[in-house]
C-alpha cells in the first residue's frame, strides 16, 4: 500500500555523530587517555522479527519465501547501515515478548504506536501512516470531499470503528449507512446503495484493485490522517534502554526515504496510491 505524509523527528546524521566521536577521541589521546570505544562498530548484524500473515507488509509467497514491504524495508535499513540482516517470522503475539527477551534487536511488523505498546517497548520514528479514505463510484459528479461537499450524501461505514466515530464528529450532515463490517460497507457502494464508503485507505486500495469491487470505484478526495482517530502510524519496535540502536535505525530510515528507495517500495507493494 504512500503518498503519504511521513512524520517524525530524526536523530542527527550519523556522519555528524562520528565526527563528534572522532574529535572527542583526539582530545582524549592528547591528554594521554584512551578514547571511548565506538559501540556502533559492533553492529555487524541486526536481528529483525516479523510475522507472516499481513500482506502486503509481511507474508509468504507461493515459493514459501518471506516477502513484503516490511521485509524489503528491513533489508534497505541494513544496507544503509552496512550490516547483515537476520529476519525471522513468529506469531504476532510472540513478537514483542521476543524483543523484550533479547531474541531480536527490532520488530518490523506494522506495529502501531500506542500508549499500551510504549509501556513495553520503544519505537523508531514512524515510517508509514494508515490514512482513512473515501471511495465512490467512478465518474459521477465532481464534488469536494469535505463535510460541506458531501452534504446529504449517503456514506457507508463499518460499525464501531474509528471511521464511524470520525464521520459522526465531522460529517454530521451526511446520512450514515452503518454496516457490521467493512466488506459490507464497500459492497454497498458497489451496489449503489450508498454514495461513498469511508474506510482504511490500505484496505480500500486493494479492494478497488481486486475482483470484489468489480472495478466499480475509485478513491475520492485526499487522505485523512488525524492521529486522534487513526493513530500515530506504524513504526519499528525497539528495546527500551538502547538509544544508540534507535538513533541508527532512525538515521537509516531517513536515508532510505531521501534516496528514493522508500517510494520505490511503496509503488511496488501498493497497487493504488493511498495518499
Amino acid at each position: 500500500m504512500a503518498v503519504l505524509s511521513f512524520c517524525g523527528s530524526f536523530a542527527p546524521p550519523a556522519a555528524a555523530q562520528e565526527a563528534k566521536g572522532a574529535t572527542a577521541g583526539a582530545d582524549a589521546t592528547i591528554r594521554g587517555a584512551k578514547p571511548a570505544p565506538d559501540r556502533t562498530t559492533r553492529r555487524v548484524v541486526i536481528r529483525f522479527l516479523t510475522d507472516s500473515d499481513f500482506p502486503p507488509f509481511n507474508f509468504y509467497d507461493e515459493d514459501g519465501a518471506l516477502v513484503g514491504f516490511n521485509i524489503d524495508l528491513a533489508r534497505a535499513i541494513c544496507l544503509e547501515l552496512n550490516t547483515s540482516c537476520d529476519i525471522k517470522s513468529r506469531a504476532w503475539d510472540d513478537l514483542l515478548p521476543g524483543l523484550k527477551s533479547g531474541d531480536a534487536d527490532a520488530v518490523i511488523a506494522a506495529h502501531k504506536i500506542t500508549v499500551a505498546a510504549l509501556d513495553e517497548v520503544d519505537f523508531s520514528d514512524r515510517y508509514f501512516h494508515t490514512p482513512a479514505r473515501f471511495a465512490g463510484r467512478k465518474g459521477g459528479e465532481d464534488v469536494e470531499v469535505s463535510p460541506s461537499g458531501l452534504y446529504g450524501k449517503r456514506i457507508a461505514v463499518a460499525r464501531g470503528t474509528a471511521h464511524e466515530a470520525y464521520l459522526k464528529s465531522f460529517f454530521r450532515d451526511s446520512p450514515l449507512v452503518v454496516f457490521e463490517n467493512a466488506d459490507l460497507a464497500r459492497e454497498a457502494v458497489a451496489a449503489d446503495k450508498a454514495d461513498y464508503v469511508f474506510d482504511d485507505g490500505i484496505s480500500l486500495a486493494f479492494w478497488i484493485n481486486g475482483t470484489l469491487s468489480r472495478q466499480c470505484c475509485e478513491m475520492k478526495g485526499g487522505p485523512f490522517l488525524e492521529p486522534r482517530f487513526f493513530g500515530d502510524g506504524l513504526a519499528i519496535a525497539l528495546p527500551k534502554g538502547d538509544p544508540e540502536l534507535k538513533a541508527l535505525i532512525n538515521e537509516a530510515l531517513r536515508k532510505v526515504r531521501t534516496s528514493g528507495r522508500f517510494e520505490e517500495l511503496v509503488q511496488r507493494y501498493f497497487p493504488v496510491r493511498i495518499y
